[in-house]
């Protein structure tokens, strides 16, 4: 593929210098396809895994035709998560701080969780850039604090996410009250059939970039690990003997199930923070503060870190349940090896697991069986299809033979007949089996 430089992109010289002072060499794949069409004021549906550089691939594009001169919202960013939403503004803060403008432009950031009169307040010398969440922008629009018709750009973030977690609706309403040639850039990892519909409605003849998912960089290695008839947390802990990490995620499927894992392993001693959707604000504020300054080792989390938030230095993600989708799987795995640095993800699996795993390994990925003892990695035996899944036409034999009728009395062919009547509903078994599937 060949390699694109930012020089060829024609931006401000400013912004070549803020591109610099962040240390970017070379743009990404999804910066290389969308600053050039952004720039043209292409609306577009960019298509890219988490870590793929796309805030950037939005954000030199709409600093490119900012205006300082210029009062008035000029573009609006929404983010499915108050912390995605923080992350982003730090980074916008960030580029107004290198260009030294951060006294001409200002950027304000809408989040719930904060008071709103204060917020309220704030917003009487109009920002020019509005970076948050969909819900608390809106909140401030109909509260006639803010106003977004001037807008010329309007960016959507993780708009999967935002359609999982029920915020399409006030993202609608918002764009209802923005111009109808304003500039949308949307960005998503996967593309639902719902969020297809939501496109049609506004955009027309956008340009769709897609960046093929790279499903693991060679700098990580995947581990399965059979839970067996073992106690989860006791396979967790003997993790935590073999490795040694910076930062590990271990994941769960759910706030109850997080919640249960994380009063766990702080029974067993081990020093670990909790992040999910059902926190409180100031309670993931927290956590997050905590989690910078290196208090936690591991973090018990739902699939809000493995999408919502940018966790940095994640060294290990663990599967303390694995996700029923390959997509999140990708997701949640994700969180490592980035940016070149090594990573490992280690997951439990059960019985339940294994049609996930074989699409895994269909599409490529590498995994290691592997168990623990005496506190060391050992190799295992790669899972078994035929004598994990129930019902299989090597065991439908044995079941079909409990459902022959077996005769008191014995007479002349009778082990030819019971053969017969065995095979015939070994024969039905196998097929409510392959319907079952």
């Amino acid at each position: 593929m060949k390699k694109h430089s930012f020089q060829e992109f024609t931006l401000k010289p400013e912004l070549l210098q803020i591109i610099e002072k962040l240390q970017f060499k070379t743009p990404t794949e999804i910066q290389a396809k969308v600053i050039p069409a952004a720039m043209k004021r292409k609306s577009i549906i960019g298509q890219s895994q988490t870590g793929s550089g796309k805030t950037h691939a939005y954000l030199i594009p709409l600093f490119n035709q900012l205006r300082e001169d210029v009062k008035g919202v000029q573009f609006v960013i929404t983010a499915p998560t108050r912390e995605l939403a923080m992350q982003i503004h730090e980074e916008v803060k960030k580029m107004l701080r290198l260009a030294q403008k951060e006294k001409e432009i200002t950027a304000k950031l809408l989040i719930g969780g904060t008071d709103k009169q204060r917020m309220m307040d704030k917003l009487k010398e109009t920002p020019q850039i509005i970076v948050g969440t969909p819900g608390r922008i809106l909140d401030m629009v109909k509260q006639e604090a803010l106003s977004i018709f001037s807008a010329s750009a309007f960016v959507i973030d993780e708009a999967d996410l935002m359609l999982d977690l029920g915020f399409i609706n006030e993202v609608d309403q918002l764009l209802i009250r923005c111009k109808s040639d304003v500039q949308l850039l949307v960005f998503s990892a996967t593309i639902p059939e719902k969020l297809a519909h939501f496109f049609k409605k506004y955009l027309e003849n956008p340009l769709h970039v897609k960046v093929k998912q790279e499903l693991s960089p060679e700098t990580m290695e995947h581990r399965l690990i059979p839970v067996r008839h073992r106690n989860e947390i006791d396979v967790l802990m003997q993790i935590t003997t073999v490795i040694q990490p910076y930062l590990a995620i271990i994941f769960t499927n759910g706030k109850e199930e997080a919640d249960k894992l994380y009063a766990a392993l702080n029974e067993r001693g081990l020093n670990v923070g909790l992040l999910h959707g059902g926190l409180t604000p100031r309670e993931r504020k927290r956590v997050l503060k905590d989690i910078q300054s290196l208090r936690f080792q591991y973090i018990v989390a739902t699939d809000l870190a493995s999408r919502g938030i940018d966790i940095k230095g994640v060294s290990h993600v663990i599967n303390a349940q694995l996700p029923k989708d390959e997509n999140f799987y990708i997701h949640r795995v994700g969180r490592t090896a980035r940016a070149g640095m090594e990573g490992t993800a280690i997951s439990l699996y059960q019985e339940d697991d294994i049609r996930l795993i074989d699409k895994l390994e269909q599409k490529g990925l590498p995994f290691i069986f592997t168990d623990i003892a005496d506190g060391e990695w050992r190799e295992a035996k790669h899972w078994n299809k035929r004598n994990l899944r129930p019902k299989t036409s090597s065991n439908a034999e044995t079941e079909a033979w409990k459902h022959v009728r077996k005769n008191k009395k014995v007479k002349p062919g009778y082990k030819k007949k019971m053969k017969q009547e065995q095979e015939k509903i070994k024969k039905n078994l196998i097929r409510k089996e392959k319907r079952g599937r």
